[in-house]
């Protein structure tokens, strides 16, 4: 019996399976996972969005294929747990590639079906191959994508004030610490799944109070005069805690959107705690609120161009650091590449800035001055530098895959003087870069030095000034052994290789992932904390090492300690010490 004949569009679906099918094969045993950083920014990336609840309408396509409202529902879950942190919330493309319909109709089902379940070598997970979605899945998904995308409601100030609520005026406050905790060796530790923080305090390394917040909580921030402390959730909603009660807690609580990343307060002499601002990843746009209330002040939309000069719908406001040389806020915008430097001394007549830096911008932090703010432009592998006393770009500095520095480590190379770096969530790398354009101008904004590290996967660096260490975490490399370790380097000696220490061996943990992550600093700078995150129902611990001596000092578990991730001294936070 002869063979049937493909059509042409079969023929192209068979070719186009090919080299994701041969990558897969290749990804299923790598020949050194130690060597395979494939992925890892991808995972980041790809992290749930709490949008995957929010309400929105079925645009039905009359081009599209057939979807019943319940699959569509099914489609839009996954789409924002899988699929968004890459591809964008309107399809438009972000650091994967546009879905929108005028190239997902073209491409057909049979396509996109081999496409999600196959991946491809350019950093499309295989979703269906892994066992991370079903066939059944697999072909929902396609057609999902070939349906106009829904659009989440907008978040303005009525629905703000809808959600802002003050326990306790600030005439009912306490006008001085009622406790006796020692308040700048406090640590807000996310409780990441469990929806809570946890204040620990850093000198009996007892938990002093469990929080409820948001989900997901991403950062902590402490307020001027080290009184508050404001954590935001991925679900946008931010909670004033107030250290100076007898135990520390809610104050007041609003939510600035749908989902989003970033919390800062006013820092500059004369507006110290009067400020908050929260940027939000849906809507794109930030909020201005009063630092004692967090009622909301001012809103302002990021959308708009792009530095290459086209037009985004939805810029993502990532970090937002204060400016220590003005009356300033300076909030990057992930997909425009735009950098603002937001006045805060006239709300009604707000002054603004904008800056051309370089796409994806993400997170990062001040050099040891406090005057150069280097962010990471993510999938463009560079650190764009802010002068924030001249309100000016001062370089775009190239470095390794993906630059994710937290808020990066300053301290002094033996040879190239001051020095920020960064690890890389897309290979193994650790960058210097020169930060002192005034005794070392031939090595400014430079990178000066790059070190190996032990594989990629890296989220977070640290150091201290009183300490000579340079610690590295490796949270999401594929290689357990790596995963649950971290790597140090003498400061002193860069040149000698850095040492492995087995932080979750210390930890004395079960069955789990034991993911080790974000190195952080107490007060004194002689203690270094680490997180050893396993699942929600699995136990997990944080370890404290002696800086030092490099030997474990202590371990802290609690069932009350669930998915522990970042942790953030009050003191260094208070202080931009990094």
């Amino acid at each position: 019996m002869p063979y049937p004949r493909l059509k042409r569009k079969q023929i192209a679906v068979i070719l186009a399976a090919l080299p994701f099918a041969l990558s897969l094969a290749l990804a299923a045993d790598p020949p050194n996972a130690k060597e395979s950083h494939e992925g890892a920014d991808v995972k980041y990336q790809a992290g749930g969005s709490p949008l995957a609840g929010a309400e929105m309408h079925q645009n039905i396509d009359p081009k599209a294929p057939p979807m019943a409202e319940v699959e569509f529902q099914k489609g839009k879950q996954i789409y924002f747990q899988r699929c968004a942190g890459c591809h964008g919330v309107l399809r438009k493309g972000a650091t994967g590639k546009p879905l929108t319909t005028d190239k997902t109709l073209a491409n057909g089902t049979e396509y996109l079906k081999t496409f999600i379940k196959y991946g491809s070598p350019a950093g499309m997970p295989n979703w269906g191959t892994s066992g991370e979605l079903t066939d059944v899945e697999v072909d929902l998904m396609a057609r999902y994508v070939q349906q106009e995308p829904p659009t989440p409601p907008e978040f303005g100030i009525k629905e703000m004030e809808a959600t802002w609520k003050v326990v306790t005026p600030v005439e009912k406050r306490p006008t001085k610490q009622m406790n006796s905790y020692n308040l700048e060796n406090l640590l807000s530790v996310t409780l990441r799944d469990a929806g809570q923080i946890a204040l620990i305090d850093g000198d009996s390394k007892k938990i002093i109070s469990i929080i409820p917040t948001g989900y997901a909580v991403h950062i902590s921030r402490m307020s001027a005069s080290g009184r508050y402390l404001y954590v935001i959730g991925r679900d946008a909603r931010i909670n004033l805690i107030d250290l100076w009660m007898e135990k520390p807690d809610t104050v007041a609580e609003i939510k600035i959107g749908l989902e989003a990343r970033s919390v800062e307060t006013s820092k500059y002499k004369g507006y110290e705690d009067k400020y908050a601002i929260a940027g939000s990843y849906w809507p794109p746009q930030y909020v201005i609120m009063d630092g004692n209330t967090l009622k909301p002040l001012n809103i302002v939309s990021t959308r708009g161009m792009t530095v290459d000069g086209e037009y985004h719908p939805e810029p993502r406001v990532a970090s937002i650091v204060a400016s220590h040389f003005h009356p300033e806020f300076v909030v990057n915008a992930k997909e425009t590449g735009k950098i603002m430097i937001v006045s805060y001394e006239d709300l009604k007549n707000l002054k603004t800035t904008t800056i051309d830096g370089a796409r994806f911008l993400h997170d990062g932090g001040f050099d040891s001055t406090g005057r150069y703010f280097l962010v990471a432009a993510n999938a463009s592998n560079k650190i764009a530098v802010v002068d924030t006393k001249e309100d000016k770009l001062a370089a775009l500095v190239d470095v390794g895959k993906t630059p994710h520095p937290g808020r990066g480590a300053n301290f002094v190379d033996p040879k190239f003087g001051p020095v920020w770096a960064t690890s890389h969530l897309g290979d193994e790398t650790i960058s210097l870069v020169g930060t002192d354009p005034e005794n070392h101008k031939d090595d400014a904004w430079k990178v000066v030095r790059i070190l190996k590290g032990q594989g990629g996967g890296s989220l977070f660096i640290k150091t201290h000034p009183k300490s000579s260490n340079l610690w590295v975490d490796t949270p999401l490399n594929p290689d357990v052994k790596i995963s649950q370790s971290v790597a140090v380097w003498d400061i002193n000696n860069l040149d000698k290789p850095y040492e492995v220490i087995p932080i979750a061996e210390w930890s004395g943990l079960g069955e789990g992932a034991k993911r080790v992550v974000q190195p952080e600093y107490n007060k004194a700078g002689d203690e270094v904390w680490f997180s050893v995150w396993s699942a929600k129902n699995q136990e997990s611990a944080i370890v404290v090492v002696d800086d030092k001596t490099r030997k474990l000092k202590t371990v802290i578990k609690d069932p009350k300690l669930v998915t522990p991730t970042g942790k953030f001294n009050v003191y260094n936070t208070q202080h931009d010490i990094y």
